[in-house]
């Protein structure tokens, strides 16, 4: 589920860069204020605000313990990810790749900050995240693994003698060819060296994968300063297109 959820928002991502690209080739100075215009800039303005719900009650206690038994946090989250993808896509729409205002252009450049950020926080950061766990359950089990080798190597005087020669810069040299070959043949000194090698290159991976979680939480304060930012000029545009244009309709 999560695989195909990907692959569709990635689809649509993909789909807004495409119609953003408009933007050089294309020119409709009329279509906004016409009625198929006004249609979608209704529809994504409405769009837009869907993806409040999941904002809201993740962080209010109160009405997260009433929506969670009705509807999940994750199916929450989908909803979110979706309507947050299709109302910049309807919005791109209904401006006919003309900007006529500085505020329907910081209007549209925040939109797409705000729909590109969420897909690498969300798809790119967010799997760094996982992986992290994984990486941290394979060194616990490799580590628990080298823990059980001392022993058997303390009586095994040929163990030892190989591990005092492969302390070597030549020795680690030919280690690397020597620890090649199946586990189940291996000496207690092969299998040692190669849990060592391993230990060490996830340690290194969990350090970077730990770095990019870090990112990952300093983008999510930014995500939603971003997404604030982006609400407070959807009013105003809002607002100006009533006031200027609406409201002296019969």
């Amino acid at each position: 589920m999560q695989e195909r959820q990907k692959l569709i928002v990635t689809g649509l991502v993909v789909l807004l860069a495409v119609l953003t690209l408009g933007f050089f080739t294309h020119r409709d100075p009329r279509f906004a204020g016409s009625l198929m215009g006004g249609v979608l800039g209704v529809s994504a303005a409405a769009l837009m605000l869907v993806p409040l719900a999941y904002l809201i009650v993740k962080r209010v206690p109160w009405l997260k313990r009433r929506v969670t038994p009705r509807v999940s946090m994750r199916s929450l989250l989908s909803v979110h990810i979706y309507s947050g993808v299709l109302a910049p896509i309807l919005a791109i729409l209904h401006t006919g790749h003309k900007f006529q205002s500085p505020l329907g252009i910081a209007l549209t450049l925040m939109m797409l900050i705000v729909v590109f950020s969420g897909y690498v926080g969300r798809y790119l950061l967010g799997q760094l995240s996982t992986d992290l766990r994984t990486k941290r359950a394979d060194l616990a089990r490799l580590r628990q693994a080298y823990d059980l080798l001392p022993n058997e190597i303390a009586a095994d005087p040929s163990a030892q003698a190989i591990l005092r020669a492969q302390s070597t810069l030549g020795g680690r040299i030919a280690s690397f060819f020597l620890t090649r070959g199946s586990p189940a043949t291996a000496t207690p000194a092969t299998r040692a060296l190669r849990l060592a090698e391993s230990i060490s290159d996830l340690e290194l991976a969990i350090r970077t994968h730990a770095t990019a979680k870090d990112l990952f939480r300093r983008w999510l304060v930014s995500h939603i300063i971003i997404a604030i930012i982006l609400y407070l000029l959807l009013f105003i545009h809002i607002w100006s297109a009533w006031y200027f244009g609406i409201r002296w309709l019969p």
